[in-house]
C-alpha cells in the first residue's frame, strides 16, 4: 500500500468495542505503509475514551502516526466543499467533511464504515470489512 491511510473514528471505536488494541490491528495490517491521524479524528476518539490507560495507550500511538495539521486552507477547502455538497441537496457533517478534506490534502485514503465518504468526489475510501477481516 504506498499511499498513507487516515483511519476514521469510527474504526477505532469499533476495534475498541470488540476488545482488540486498534494500535496492534492497524499496525500488523498496514505493514510498511503509513498511517495518518487529523485532529478532528483525534477528538472523536479521544472524547470517548473513559479508562485513563487506553487513552495514553492511544494517544502516544496517535503520536506517531503521520500528522495532517489542519490548516487555513484545508478549513477553506472544508467550507468550500460542504457548500457545493448542500447545493446538491447532500448534507453532510461537517467533521467528515473536513476529515476527507485532510487525506485528500496527502493523497490519502479514508479506511472508514461511514457512507458519507463515498459522497466526496476525489476520495478514496476503504472498507473494515473488506481490508482488516474479522477484526
Amino acid at each position: 500500500m504506498s499511499a498513507p491511510v487516515l483511519v476514521d473514528s469510527n474504526v477505532y471505536i469499533g476495534l475498541l468495542r470488540r476488545g482488540f488494541d486498534p494500535a496492534v490491528v492497524l499496525s500488523e495490517w498496514i505493514g510498511d505503509g503509513d498511517l495518518a491521524i487529523c485532529g478532528m479524528v483525534r477528538v472523536e476518539v479521544e472524547r470517548g475514551l473513559r479508562l485513563e490507560r487506553i487513552r495514553r495507550r492511544l494517544c502516544a500511538f496517535f503520536d506517531v502516526l503521520l500528522n495532517i495539521p489542519t490548516t487555513n486552507r484545508i478549513w477553506s477547502e472544508s467550507a468550500s466543499q460542504a457548500w457545493l455538497l448542500d447545493r446538491v441537496g447532500l448534507i453532510l457533517p461537517a467533521q467528515d467533511i473536513l476529515i476527507a478534506t485532510c487525506a485528500k490534502e496527502i493523497g490519502a485514503s479514508v479506511l472508514s464504515d461511514d457512507r458519507h465518504f463515498d459522497e466526496i468526489q476525489g476520495l478514496r475510501v476503504l472498507r473494515p470489512e473488506a481490508e482488516l477481516g474479522n477484526w
